[in-house]
């Protein structure tokens, strides 16, 4: 039999196809592993050279060998291990990231590339290793890892980074190109764990005070943030279709998001979960009330320019607010008065804390927040968690102490 040039038989699986080559005294053993998300054939490659000694019909038999392991190994995904992590990572984008996050997520994952694959995009998926990963992420917590501004990254967009690569090798395990994740043995430093900081009920009774003086529409706003706990994106994604006056109700339904791409849009929550229906005080439905005639005024008074769109917060001609205004008005009012800013987030991790703090359950605070699982809000709020488990077995303490003092007898 002439092996110069010989093609196996399909595997009992049925998807590669095997090529034996001779070139001088080795063989080129070509598998064709199909077709990637952009059409283009991938062929894994390797060589095989006899021992000295054997027959023409030995090394036949074990060149075919040869051929049908190494077939079955591509079948298994193995042979996708020399490929770099950019490439790999770009096929993520296009057959999982894309058609499966959400944009704002998207948009944030293509962002982070321009750190990533200069670190490891370069390097062979199966070669890269946990400590290499983990000097990339120390040195994104280093003085100058932003060039911009010459301080280390912030802690959230440290984590963005693992996140990214963590993401692209779990989807390369289900895929079977490796055979574990090395992120998993990577942690994040020190300062990635900062605890979230978050206004005193003083702070908040103070800045309550203090909005009483400004426009309607963030008086409204704010009030409801604080109140409620929602998201930036679902505040901005409500419409009055959503608020049930006659029984002091609202519903979070969408979410309005902005992308440089895509400008302003409106999604999906950002999970089933989050869409959920809160209760809210009289004086805050009240409120609300008298924004809406605020706004009905106000469409009045623009006339055609008006653009009806149902949102509660608009800009002045009934479009949806930026994503950003909120943001910059609040750094502003700080500012002026001299507050701490730690950003729209914080009054959710507020809202957490609050209910925490009076006792309330983690299911339901789960279910307030709008989390998917109960295991986010224990993960996010452990701390808060932790430190309201302390004042229940400080308050029986207390209360064991107290009988016991109680019951002693007098003259003791």
């Amino acid at each position: 039999m002439d092996i110069g040039k010989v093609r196996c038989d399909i595997t009992e699986e049925g998807n590669f196809m095997a090529t034996i080559k001779k070139r001088g005294d080795s063989y080129s053993i070509r598998v064709s592993c199909g077709y990637n998300s952009k059409g283009k054939q991938m062929i894994q490659s390797m060589t095989w050279k006899p021992e000295d000694g054997m027959t023409t019909k030995q090394i036949e038999k074990e060149v075919n060998r040869q051929a049908v392991m190494f077939e079955e190994a591509c079948n298994k995904g193995y042979q996708c291990k020399a490929i770099k992590f950019e490439t790999f990572a770009e096929e993520w984008f296009e057959e999982y990231a894309r058609p499966t996050l959400r944009n704002t997520t998207y948009e944030r994952m293509l962002q982070l590339r321009g750190r990533v694959y200069p670190a490891i995009g370069h390097m062979r998926m199966d070669k890269i290793t946990p400590r290499q990963i983990q000097a990339f992420i120390n040195s994104l917590s280093k003085e100058g890892a932003n060039e911009r501004t010459g301080k280390p990254l912030a802690p959230k967009t440290i984590r963005h980074n693992l996140s990214f690569i963590s993401d692209v090798f779990s989807y390369a395990v289900r895929m079977g190109v490796v055979s574990d994740n090395p992120c998993s043995k990577v942690t994040l430093p020190k300062d990635c764990h900062d605890e979230k900081k978050i206004y005193t009920p003083e702070q908040v009774q103070g800045f309550l005070n203090l909005l009483n003086d400004e426009p309607l529409k963030y008086r409204t706003f704010f009030n409801l943030m604080i109140y409620s706990g929602f998201r930036r994106g679902e505040m901005l994604g409500l419409e009055w279709k959503d608020v049930d006056f006659e029984h002091n109700i609202i519903s979070v339904r969408r979410t309005s998001n902005y992308t440089g791409k895509k400008g302003t849009y409106t999604d999906t929550t950002k999970t089933r979960k989050s869409q959920r229906t809160l209760k809210f005080p009289q004086e805050i439905m009240d409120m609300l009330k008298e924004y809406k005639d605020e706004q009905d005024m106000q469409a009045l008074k623009c006339g055609d320019k008006w653009v009806e769109t149902d949102r509660l917060y608009t800009k002045w001609n009934g479009l949806p607010m930026q994503n950003g205004t909120p943001y910059f008005w609040l750094g502003e009012f700080c500012e002026k008065h001299d507050l701490p800013f730690y950003g729209l987030h914080s009054f959710r991790h507020l809202f957490a804390s609050l209910l925490v703090n009076q006792g309330v359950d983690i299911v339901t605070v789960s279910g307030a927040l709008g989390h998917s699982t109960v295991s986010t809000t224990s993960n996010i709020y452990c701390h808060m968690l932790e430190e309201a488990q302390a004042k229940v077995s400080e308050a029986v303490s207390a209360a064991l102490n107290f009988r016991t003092n109680k019951n002693e007898p007098k003259g003791m």
